[in-house]
């Protein structure tokens, strides 16, 4: 018993021995209670790494998600914020042309007839179709008086009707009428050929939106599209001033002296600012 015992063991110290050096050993394939082992170990690991690859995937997802709802919710805010810069560049780039058009007016104006031009912001308009009037932010405190022009850097919109110390009331072109007390005759010329021509601006045609000049001499050289300025006879406007073009002409009556048509050439849509025209000379002389 003693030797079968001893001899069983050195048989099998001999197969440890012999597994070992098998394992150690540089082979190709792997044997087949290996590849046993190692398919079956593979097939239960599976039933465990799939359910908890799912569960981690789910968990990850969620995190991409809240990941994706955060970098959306950036997105907005930025566009957004991009939508509101640009509206205000817009607006800015808007503003700046207009200044830089409105600068150039009065340092040509300037130039012209050395006008000192207050610029005001119209702050109300009139509805009432018997009182077209509107309102500016400038009134008797910033120099402000009745009867002076008021233009824009396309031509004149109208005159100084009423003055309070921080505002004042511009009564429009297109309500001008030779019988109404407020807003009688307008002496005008034809730029370029100021000793040329002359007529008077008496009334404005709601129906045709044109005004009515009167008092043209027969053989006046005065033409269609020619630009119609006022004179600055009467004292009440100040010479120069654009009020539109020549639209046509008719013969007057008894066809002794012509008529014409003419076109405003400011436009009283979304008025926002206008000029209101001081004249150096008048203010000395009233002081």
């Amino acid at each position: 018993m003693r030797n079968k015992r001893m001899f069983m063991l050195m048989i099998g110290f001999i197969l440890f021995i012999a597994v070992i050096g098998f394992s150690l050993s540089d082979r190709k394939e792997l044997t087949w209670p290996e590849k046993f082992l190692k398919d079956s170990a593979a097939y239960v690991q599976q039933w465990f790494y799939k359910p908890a690859g799912y569960i981690a995937g789910f968990f990850e997802d969620i995190g991409n998600l809240r990941r994706i709802y955060e970098e959306n919710e950036q997105l907005r805010i930025t566009a957004a914020a991009y939508s509101r810069d640009k509206i205000e560049y817009n607006f800015v780039k808007k503003e700046n042309e207009r200044y830089k058009e409105e600068l150039s007016f009065t340092k040509r104006q300037k130039q012209m007839y050395n006008y000192n031009y207050l610029i005001a912001q119209v702050v109300s308009v009139s509805n009432d179709a018997n009182n077209r009037t509107m309102n500016i932010n400038l009134g008797s405190k910033n120099g402000i008086k009745p009867n002076m022009a008021v233009t824009t850097v396309d031509g004149l919109i109208g005159l100084i009707s009423a003055v309070t110390p921080l505002s004042a009331t511009v009564t429009p072109i297109t309500e001008l009428n030779e019988a109404s007390p407020t807003f009688n005759s307008i002496a005008v010329t034809i730029m370029g050929r100021e000793d040329e021509s002359f007529g008077i601006l008496s009334s404005y045609n709601k129906e045709t939106n044109r005004l009515l000049m009167t008092k043209i001499a027969e053989n006046d050289k005065m033409d269609i599209s020619d630009t119609v300025i006022t004179s600055g006879l009467g004292n009440v406007y100040p010479r120069g001033l654009v009020i539109g073009t020549v639209e046509s002409m008719q013969k007057g009556d008894f066809g002794l002296t012509n008529t014409a048509s003419v076109k405003l050439a400011a436009s009283f849509d979304h008025l926002t600012e206008v000029f209101v025209v001081q004249v150096p000379e008048l203010e000395d002389a009233g002081q």
